[in-house]
């Protein structure tokens, strides 16, 4: 008895140390996603006709990015900002400035909005933004334009590519985790008014016809008032980094070093690197979110393989047994559809992520909200879903976010990016090579 107590109350206080150590949840409690005006929309017959006008294209060039434009997945209504309509583009500084106020003033004062917070109460400023770095920087910009605080914790995150806005949630779940009763908003863009390129090596020129205007903001908090009235509840984080491999590093930078390697080769390189961070990732986030027997089935293939059979192929493991939604990268449709051949995925699964490429373009790291308010507006999510977003970034690198639905969620078709063409997605009776 005397033996016992003192184990019992060291047992006691490992259960009081371990759950008040455990950082508390954190939750989404809404997003907003920013619609350009119909002033900024890009017909592709438009854009060829300016390119044309500019006087720095060939005709092979001007030909080249039309075939570009037809294999997108583009539609006819994506969005560039103003500088990039003039005759030529005006890519300075000052530009690139307008645009940022274009496309983050009005989805902060949204978010804002909807979730009745005021700019006083934002405790942590993320702002993610991949080729412009201004200074002041863009945090700066968007706490003088709201008069926040002079003790907000704010950030910028540059360099990082399409998987920025995964990095800037995983980055606000730490600082939520060692910070108490704390609201974070994180706002992910591009501004794309420095990166027109004006030259016709071909490699560069797909960014001129894929990248199209966005932005989304995202306020997370760690509140547990807040857990009535949030959507989400954050449920898993998993960063992938492979800049430490000399292929995934270069081989982007390869068009430019090897003259003799044609664009094939570049893309096929890129593709194995990708291939390969892909897989890395995903056995890694599969091995924590799977049930047991996905986990099962999987290792007695490879047992099979390796003793019994070695044609026999290795089981790929449902990703939808534990995940109902997904939000994918909405690069381009070959990589929508190579992912998803890779996951096993069917069309309902990639309708999200085709669809907001058609809509919207490719958005970069705002893209993957685009989808969520998709699937949102749709009226998929309900309570206890799970949804998964995807980034893949330069470097290279891969994230993931998954999230948890913990209210009903409906009324989203009358609100947000898609409220004026909702209904008349998905379009694969259209239009069936989207």
């Amino acid at each position: 008895m005397f033996l016992f107590l003192p184990f019992s109350i060291y047992l006691l206080f490992f259960i009081l140390k371990t759950y008040l150590s455990k950082p508390p949840p954190v939750y989404l409690v809404d997003f907003s996603c920013f619609k350009p005006p119909p002033f900024c929309r890009v017909p592709f017959s438009s854009f060829l006709e300016h390119a044309s006008m500019i006087g720095c294209f060939d005709g092979q060039t001007i030909d080249f990015m039309g075939k570009v434009l037809s294999l997108s997945g583009h539609s006819q209504e994506t969005y560039l900002p103003p500088a990039l309509h003039y005759i030529p583009p005006r890519n300075n500084h000052q530009q690139s400035i307008q645009e940022v106020h274009m496309v983050l003033f009005p989805v902060m004062e949204d978010l804002l909005s909807k979730t009745k917070i005021f700019p006083c109460d934002i405790d942590i400023l993320i702002v993610n933004c991949s080729g412009f770095c201004p200074s002041p920087s863009l945090s700066s910009i968007i706490i003088n334009k709201y008069s926040m605080r002079s003790d907000i914790k704010s950030y910028n995150i540059s360099g990082m590519g399409c998987s920025a806005g995964v990095i800037g949630i995983d980055l606000a779940q730490n600082l939520l985790g060692i910070n108490k009763d704390c609201n974070a908003v994180v706002l992910s863009t591009e501004i794309l008014s420095t990166g027109w390129y004006p030259g016709n090596e071909k490699s560069m020129l797909v960014l001129n016809c894929n990248f199209r205007m966005g932005s989304a903001a995202v306020l997370l908090t760690n509140k547990n008032e807040a857990r009535k009235s949030s959507k989400y509840k954050l449920s898993q984080t998993l960063r992938t980094q492979r800049a430490f491999d000399d292929k995934a590093y270069f081989c982007a930078q390869r068009k430019e070093d090897s003259k003799g390697i044609t664009g094939f080769r570049v893309n096929r390189c890129l593709m194995q690197v990708v291939g390969e961070t892909l897989r890395s990732h995903i056995t890694a986030f599969g091995s924590s979110i799977l049930p047991y027997s996905e986990k099962f089935r999987f290792i007695l293939s490879i047992i099979r393989k390796r003793y019994l059979n070695k044609s026999e192929e290795i089981y790929v493991p449902s990703f939808k047994s534990a995940i109902q939604h997904f939000c994918l990268p909405a690069s381009g449709k070959p990589w929508v559809r190579e992912i998803a051949k890779g996951l096993k995925l069917s069309e309902r699964d990639t309708e999200a992520a085709l669809m907001t490429l058609h809509r919207f373009g490719n958005q970069s790291s705002s893209s993957f909200w685009y989808e969520l308010a998709y699937i949102e507006g749709k009226e998929k999510v309900k309570k206890g879903d799970k949804v998964w977003q995807l980034g893949l970034g330069s470097g290279m690198k891969c994230n993931s976010v998954v999230w948890e639905c913990i209210r009903p969620i409906t009324g989203e078709s009358k609100k947000g990016p898609w409220a004026d063409c909702i209904h008349r997605y998905p379009i694969v009776a259209v239009d069936p090579d989207i």
